[in-house]
């Protein structure tokens, strides 16, 4: 269990919902790239056999909020763009190591801190929503995000030292409260 550095504030939630369309919009490419995410390292790391059944489940459940999220987007009447690069993502990434090793670690611990600051801000759109459904979807969509911080952290320990997966963990909360101030309030997730 690990906690962020920086809090999001309760206003950011109040104004990402002023746009509730294009948060949807962002969340449900959020949701996409997620699953992805997941896929990618199944492909890249084939074998790391831990790693493989665990995160095949992660992608899923991950397609299944993007499925719920673009269900919603239909009713609205909307219709998923092409993806925007994510700048608080790429901050992120940008200070991933190479070498084999060490940036198999790395993307494990930015998926665990991306996913944490994830459960964050679905929490607080949780909050401040005053329409039951919305408010029913985005609780249950907080509780499996922060079962997936928790399950990039675990998948680690099965390859890496408890201090160097600490290490690498406080570097990136660091980085990760610098890159969230980075990245103005807007509705979207990061």
């Amino acid at each position: 269990m690990f906690s962020l550095r920086h809090k999001t504030p309760l206003a950011w939630a109040h104004n990402a919902i002023l746009d509730m369309d294009a948060l949807l919009l962002d969340h449900a490419a959020c949701e996409r790239k997620a699953a992805a995410m997941g896929m990618s390292f199944v492909v890249k790391y084939p074998d790391r056999l831990e790693i493989i059944d665990p995160l095949i489940h992660f992608a899923r459940e991950e397609l299944e909020h993007f499925q719920q999220v673009c269900r919603l987007l239909v009713r609205r009447g909307l219709v998923l763009d092409h993806d925007e690069p994510d700048r608080y993502v790429n901050l992120l990434h940008k200070k991933v190591r190479t070498g084999r090793d060490e940036r198999f670690l790395d993307r494990l611990v930015v998926a665990a801190v991306i996913e944490a600051r994830g459960t964050e801000r679905l929490g607080l759109v949780t909050d401040v929503l005053e329409d039951p459904e919305l408010k029913a979807l985005y609780r249950r969509l907080t509780r499996a995000e922060d079962r997936h911080k928790d399950l990039f952290l675990d998948l680690a320990t099965h390859y890496f030292e408890p201090a160097a997966i600490s290490d690498r963990l406080s570097y990136f909360l660091d980085e990760e409260a610098i890159a969230i101030q980075a990245v103005p309030f807007r509705s979207a997730i990061h």
